[in-house]
């Protein structure tokens, strides 16, 4: 599994490994110091021993890559924060087929509904519930039989 960190840092880190060993420290106090495992010490010098700068670089992220560039994404989340009814929908509710369709429709790519969910919290998006409220919901009732009526019928404490 790749660790934390862009590329260009887990170069950094490497470098800077190298640096210490040539300044005489020993491989577990540089793998201490950079909080890592003394095996990645050892296959980094070994790596540097045989290739030199080039056997420690950066090397390319690994996997597909995104279907959205990172402008895409941000216009993504500008039409989400525009809210679902200006895309059409009848309700404000963003759910992962909606948001399949309109990255469909707006960028021509498509996503499997269930991608869209690591899309979004990718992006910093968490699933949210609307709170559900009975059509029949009168507020000014509710609040006045919450004033009046439930004290009147609320259990006491026995003194």
């Amino acid at each position: 599994m790749r660790p934390p960190g862009n590329a260009k840092a887990l170069e950094n880190r490497r470098t800077m490994a190298i640096k210490f060993l040539q300044h005489g420290k020993m491989p577990h106090e540089v793998a201490q110091e950079l909080n890592v495992g003394r095996r990645s010490i050892r296959k980094w010098k070994a790596a540097y021993s045989r290739e030199g700068l080039k056997g420690i670089q950066a090397k390319p992220t690994p996997g597909r890559p995104a279907y959205l560039s990172d402008q895409g994404k941000e216009q993504l989340q500008r039409i989400l924060l525009e809210g679902a009814q200006k895309e059409g929908f009848e309700s404000d509710l963003w759910t992962c087929p909606r948001i399949a369709e309109v990255i469909r429709e707006h960028f021509g790519v498509s996503y499997h509904v269930d991608h869209v969910c690591k899309l979004l919290h990718n992006l910093g998006w968490s699933p949210q519930k609307p709170q559900r409220q009975a059509v029949e919901h009168n507020s000014g009732a509710v609040k006045h039989w919450v004033r009046y009526k439930w004290p009147r019928i609320k259990k006491k404490r026995a003194s």
